[in-house]
C-alpha cells in the first residue's frame, strides 16, 4: 500500500506532464487544469489504498478516462448550446432560416472536422492502440510510461524495477515494433 507521503509525492511529480498532457488533448488550459485535479481526486479516493508501484499505470488510465468524460459533456453541451441559441433569433422575415446553416464551430475543435475526418482520425487512433495492446507486457508498460506519461528514463526504470537500459531496450523495440505494424497498415505518423 501506499503511504499518504508516498501518494502525495506521485501527485506532485506527475502533475505538469498530466496537465501538459491534457493541455494537449484539449487545447484549453482551464479544462485541462480541471481534468487533471479531477484525476489526482479519483486517484487518491478510489486508488490511494493500491502499492506505490501501480499508481502511475491506475493515474494514467484515469487521466485518460477523464479527458474522454470532458470531450463527452463539450459534445453534449455544444449541442444544447447550438440549439437553443438560435431561439433567441429573430427570424419572422426569414421563413428559410436554418440553424445547421448558420453554425460555424470554433476552429480548431473537433466540431470544426470533417466527418470524414472523424472517422479517420478514430480509426488511426484504434490502429494504434490496438498495435500498442498488442506489445509484450514489459514493452508496452515502458513505452507508455516514456512516451503517453512522458517519463524519464530512471523514473522509468524505477516504477518498472529493471535498469535504464533495459527500459532503453523496452522502449526501443516497441516503437520498431509499432513501426512496421503501423506502416503495414499503411499510417505514416
Amino acid at each position: 500500500m501506499a503511504t499518504d507521503k508516498e501518494l502525495s509525492d506521485f501527485l506532485e511529480n506527475v502533475e505538469r506532464r498530466a496537465f501538459k498532457q491534457a493541455v494537449y488533448a484539449v487545447r484549453k488550459d482551464e479544462s485541462a487544469l480541471d481534468i487533471v485535479q479531477d484525476a489526482m481526486i479519483k486517484l487518491a479516493e478510489k486508488y490511494g489504498d493500491k502499492p506505490a508501484a501501480e499508481l502511475p499505470l491506475l493515474f494514467q488510465r484515469i487521466l485518460q478516462n477523464t479527458i474522454l468524460d470532458y470531450f463527452r459533456r463539450e459534445k453534449v453541451r455544444n449541442t444544447w448550446v447550438s440549439l437553443f441559441s438560435g431561439l433567441g433569433n429573430s427570424q419572422e422575415d426569414n421563413d428559410d432560416f436554418d440553424l445547421l446553416e448558420s453554425y460555424e464551430p470554433e476552429h480548431g475543435t473537433q466540431a470544426a472536422e470533417s466527418s470524414a475526418d472523424q472517422v479517420e482520425r478514430m480509426q488511426v487512433l484504434q490502429l494504434i492502440d490496438d498495435e500498442v495492446q498488442k506489445l509484450p507486457t514489459r514493452q508496452r508498460e515502458a513505452f507508455l510510461m516514456r512516451y503517453w506519461q512522458d517519463m524519464d528514463v530512471a523514473e522509468t526504470a524505477e516504477a518498472m524495477g529493471c535498469s535504464e537500459g533495459s527500459v532503453k531496450t523496452h522502449c526501443s523495440r516497441a516503437t520498431h515494433t509499432l513501426a512496421e505494424a503501423l506502416k503495414a497498415k499503411g499510417i505514416k505518423l
